[in-house]
């Protein structure tokens, strides 16, 4: 076995033994979601000081509760659609929450262009997950392109952790208005074949 692959292995145990805990706790997973939501905010206000490394390590707290909280429902028997609902939900407004941190970063250093960045980051980091959830109502799966919210996550940390939050978004406000157009133009492509064989059919 790899080193790696113990790294994974003790990682997954670790995992295991906090969703354990947290299920004999008896805490509803849709507490867990909104604590995710509550520290994602103290990320923000650490991103808003310019406290970056800070900032990205609250975010990584954040990602705990992100990991366990579906894990909790399905180990309880407590998994609904709602909550699923609702975990999406918080999910976006965690998202936003960040990015408003570096809007308020931005602004207090009245860096008009950085601020304009984040706010097209923002836009396409919303966009990713607006798409897919209207294509999907219109077709089977609609996963194509790159950015998603684990993606973007683990870039924003890296900005934080190693001082490069501007490449960081770059990146995300690129790639993520990219694959905006990508499941924009493969939307289209299939509901074009469906209508096509739908009116060959009668």
């Amino acid at each position: 076995m790899s080193f790696t692959s113990n790294i994974g292995k003790g990682a997954g145990f670790l995992l295991d033994g906090i969703v354990r805990w947290l299920a004999l706790s008896r805490i509803h997973p849709n507490m867990l979601t909104a604590i995710g939501l509550i520290i994602n905010a103290g990320a923000a206000v650490a991103f808003g000081a310019g406290k970056f490394m800070a900032g990205a390590l609250i975010v990584i707290g954040a990602g705990l509760f992100d990991m366990v909280d579906g894990r909790v429902a399905r180990h309880t028997n407590t998994a609904t659609p709602f909550g699923a609902f609702f975990d999406s939900v918080i999910d976006r407004y965690s998202d936003l929450a960040i990015y408003f941190g570096l809007l308020v970063y931005y602004s207090r250093l009245n860096r008009l262009f950085y601020v304009a960045l984040v706010a097209l980051a923002m836009t396409g980091s919303v966009m990713v997950s607006y798409t897919r959830a209207r294509a999907e109502s219109l077709i089977p799966m609609c996963k194509v392109g790159f950015m998603e919210r684990p993606e973007r996550i683990v870039l924003l940390i890296i900005g934080g952790l190693f001082n490069r939050m501007a490449a960081v978004l770059w990146v995300i406000a690129v790639v993520s208005n990219i694959t905006v157009l990508h499941r924009i133009v493969y939307t289209w492509q299939v509901t074009r074949k469906t209508s096509a064989r739908a009116a060959d059919a009668q």
